[in-house]
């Protein structure tokens, strides 16, 4: 219902914030991590949102970028993993460090999350992993004379290219972000953030 709420920054607390825009007050629920990067009570800020309906409760989470969105979505759709702990998983990594943890099998690094244990880890990756190779197969069927080949040449940039796409772009959006990035000299998650930069552009 709302992509994003832009107003004043009334209240800024431990675990949500409220936003007013046009003489309401919305109460957002963020990450610790997002809020800090919040400005200052009575700035202007614009937070990408999530509304979760239920029977006896309506509530918007809030995020800084798209991709933090994408991330909770995708924790979402995990089995067993509700919004709190996404809210709390979202506070202690990054969007880039989770999406390479998910297509390098890195259950140590999924572990150590709040409300994350080593079957969940498992769990995460699975589905994960499974929603990517979907994705990939029907966007090779649709677009398959325009995927660009060369810059997989790269093993690094082939892991980032997964990587980006469980965050949920599309394979031809990828691979137009990273043509002017210098993948020679950079680690996997460094390509993953210059990606990230280009697509929020």
């Amino acid at each position: 219902m709302y992509a994003y709420i832009k107003g004043t920054l009334e209240v800024k607390t431990t675990g949500y914030v409220v936003i007013e825009a046009n003489g309401i007050g919305y109460k957002i629920f963020m990450s610790e991590t997002a809020i800090e990067k919040l400005g200052e009570i009575g700035s202007i800020v614009k937070i990408h949102t999530y509304m979760r309906v239920r029977e006896d409760d309506i509530s918007l989470f809030g995020f800084n970028t798209n991709e933090e969105l994408r991330m909770f979505e995708l924790l979402l759709s995990v089995s067993g993993i509700g919004a709190k702990t996404s809210i709390s998983i979202l506070s202690n990594i990054t969007p880039s460090s989770f999406a390479l943890a998910v297509i390098s099998n890195d259950v140590g690094t999924l572990k150590k999350l709040p409300g994350i244990g080593a079957k969940s880890a498992q769990r995460v990756i699975l589905e994960l992993r499974d929603k990517l190779k979907t994705e990939e197969a029907i966007t090779q069927n649709k677009e398959q004379e325009e995927i660009k080949l060369a810059i997989q040449d790269n093993e690094r940039v082939g892991e980032a290219i997964s990587a980006l796409q469980v965050l949920g772009y599309s394979r031809k959006e990828i691979e137009t972000a990273l043509e002017k990035v210098d993948t020679n000299t950079l680690s996997v998650e460094d390509i993953i953030r210059k990606g990230l930069n280009n697509l929020a552009r």
